[in-house]
């Protein structure tokens, strides 16, 4: 068994994402077709119009840009709470048909911390491989073996979201009260998107940054922001 770390990939995405965009909003008011209006927007309409879009919260034209994410070295944990975001696609390593020949594994930085607390979580995790190891080996199917291993258990999948979905994702797992290991996925996301589609995505964020209000009411994390709303058209990410 070995420990594995977070690795995101960035796969696919929509050709031009925010030139698309870009097509989809002008559409809505432009006797032209999408084809011929694509090409026709500057980089400076392309930013009003993108950041006017997600300000007034009318979102529904950034659906048309997609991205596909491949992410490995993530827990079985990570992935219940993912498979929730439910306008996405997604293709998971399967248990089922997947025979393990070692137990790969998360390790919680909390847990990491603690060295006796790491003694207990690394003999609970290598009794469950041996447990998982022995059953195949008694001819037990892949499908009920799987019933030993932990949450802990590493796993890959592919991911696929449209931009609204993802400007969703980010807004609710990138805030300091989401689960760390599924909060570092966002931010990774986040860095990957920032790169191929930054008008879109630097407005990405938990809503104590990009609103100044915070949605948690009493389960807030204690963060103190400015209760007076900024417009969205000032605000910058470093």
């Amino acid at each position: 068994m070995a420990r594995k770390k977070l690795k995101v990939t960035l796969l696919a995405y929509t050709k031009s994402p925010e030139k698309v965009v870009t097509a989809a909003i002008r559409q809505c008011y432009s006797a032209e077709s999408g084809a011929k209006i694509i090409d026709k927007s500057s980089k400076k309409l392309t930013r009003r119009l993108i950041r006017q879009i997600i300000s007034s919260g009318h979102t529904s034209t950034v659906e048309h840009a997609s991205f596909t994410f491949a992410i490995e070295g993530v827990s079985r944990a990570l992935t219940h709470q993912l498979v929730r975001h439910r306008i996405a696609s997604y293709s998971q390593q399967s248990q089922r048909y997947v025979k393990f020949d070692k137990v790969d594994y998360i390790l919680p930085p909390s847990i990491e911390a603690n060295s006796k607390a790491k003694k207990v979580f690394e003999t609970f995790i290598g009794e469950s491989a041996k447990a998982y190891g022995k059953l195949i080996e008694m001819g037990v199917k892949a499908e009920d073996a799987r019933f030993v291993l932990p949450n802990a258990a590493e796993t890959k999948i592919v991911m696929t979201m449209n931009a609204r979905a993802l400007l969703n994702f980010l807004k609710e797992r990138m805030c300091t009260r989401a689960q760390w290991e599924i909060r570092a996925l966002a931010n990774r996301m986040y860095e990957e998107l920032l790169s191929v589609a930054p008008e879109i995505f630097q407005y990405a964020g938990p809503t104590c940054e990009t609103e100044a209000i915070c949605w948690q009411g009493k389960m807030h994390c204690g963060k103190k922001i400015n209760r007076k709303k900024q417009p969205i058209e000032v605000r910058e990410r470093g």
